[in-house]
């Protein structure tokens, strides 16, 4: 709120005096138009925000980058899938390994030998192990193709999930090729 001060005692107003209760005594500048002060100040803060914008985006960039880097020189290399697609089941040898090379990625392993079909409907393949049909893992992966390895003895590396109807459910990300031609064991009714 501004009140104006009388300049005398005639009741003339002077225009140039202007007292706020903040700022007494001061005079209004009028050689400066108070739309173009505004202006400058608006430019002044457009660069600004850009200019904070655009270092917020640099540092976060070099911050992730500097982690991978760090990450990759303590030997904690990033998982990578390699050979995620059998183009040939016939090319297979013992000792070959498929899906993701890092077998520290996974908690489960087992050996055993890959048939098709799940377990009672749970998986679409299923690993026989010594031991009879209670020690049988029904087995799903979207890394690997289960199929070009059906009678073949692997060592699975994977991730169990909570199963309905089998004893053992694992979604597979690693396999290594024991015996390209193998046998089933013997299963058992228990």
């Amino acid at each position: 709120m501004y009140k104006l001060q009388l300049k005398d005692q005639e009741n003339q107003i002077d225009p140039n005096i202007v007292q706020n209760p903040s700022n007494r005594g001061f005079k209004l500048d009028e050689s400066a138009p108070m739309g173009q002060n505004q202006s400058l100040m608006s430019k002044k803060s457009k660069k600004v925000f850009l200019f904070i914008c655009v270092a917020a985006v640099l540092a976060g960039t070099l911050t992730g980058f500097g982690a991978y880097k760090l990450k990759l020189k303590n030997g904690s290399p990033v998982a990578t899938v390699e050979n995620v697609t059998i183009d040939d089941a016939s090319k297979i040898k013992n000792g070959d390994v498929f899906g993701v090379q890092d077998k520290d990625t996974f908690s489960d392993s087992a050996i055993g030998y890959i048939e098709r079909g799940g377990v009672e409907g749970e998986g679409s393949h299923k690993l026989l192990r010594e031991g009879g049909v209670t020690q049988t893992i029904a087995l799903t992966s979207s890394v690997v193709d289960l199929d070009k390895l059906v009678g073949a003895e692997v060592k699975i590396y994977g991730e169990t999930f909570k199963a309905e109807k089998a004893g053992w459910f694992m979604d597979v990300g690693r396999i290594e090729v024991v015996e390209i031609n193998a046998q089933a064991p013997l299963q058992t009714l228990d």
